[in-house]
């Protein structure tokens, strides 16, 4: 029986993804080193140590990471200042159900936790989570388990009662390996077979994943 939803955030809970691309572009000309931005669909789950080392890979190790984060999150910043970050299709339908089933529900994102916590906050949504676990509280980051672990921990639930939310194969991997039953809403980046088959359902919107949810609930009420 599912007791609790576990989100990703950026891409799954917030259209973010495409900002910080955009973001990434903007920093990639100011360091003169032209669009940086199509890096994205090889990064989206990691950690800042994930694309730390992800860029050190690709571009090379005197590639200046930390000048580049700093440009990426001011440019960030102005856009989502400028045009806000809107919330996916049916995030607040989906929230609002979790909610009125009594449904324990914890952000697991590998983003920064002052990052998430005001992008959460800023959206609205921060009420609706019991547990926020960010990139920067855990030692391994996605496509490890232990955030959903710990996530699972602190909401006292098994993570075999949990659902994982997920829009990117990193996140998907880190969920299964948990033991919580991923299902993907991709945003930017599509499954491959092989991840495919390790989710309890790939669905195009989270108003999809609130329907999902009502199906299986009325499933279990006639067995």
């Amino acid at each position: 029986m599912i007791k609790a939803i576990v989100f990703d955030m950026d891409g799954l809970l917030f259209d973010s993804e495409r900002i910080v691309k955009r973001s990434w572009d903007i920093a990639g000309e100011e360091l003169n080193m032209g669009n940086l931005g199509e890096h994205i669909y090889q990064t989206i789950g990691l950690n800042v140590n994930g694309r730390r080392a992800y860029f050190a890979k690709a571009l090379g190790s005197d590639f200046p990471f930390d000048d580049f984060a700093s440009k990426t999150r001011l440019a960030f910043g102005e856009i989502a200042n400028r045009e806000g970050v809107p919330l996916k299709e049916g995030a607040l339908e989906l929230l609002q159900y979790g909610k009125e089933h009594g449904l324990k529900m914890a952000v697991a994102s590998s983003s920064r936790r002052a990052y998430g916590e005001n992008l959460l906050k800023s959206g609205g949504i921060s009420d609706f989570f019991s547990v926020m676990v960010f990139g920067d509280m855990v030692k391994r980051a996605k496509p490890d388990p232990e955030i959903y672990q710990r996530a699972c921990s602190l909401l006292k639930v098994e993570v075999s009662q949990a659902i994982a939310l997920e829009d990117s194969p990193n996140g998907i991997l880190s969920a299964y390996r948990a033991g919580l039953a991923p299902i993907m809403v991709p945003d930017l980046v599509e499954p491959s077979e092989e991840v495919r088959r390790l989710t309890k359902a790939v669905l195009p919107t989270l108003g999809e994943v609130k329907a999902y949810l009502a199906a299986e609930a009325a499933r279990s009420t006639t067995r």
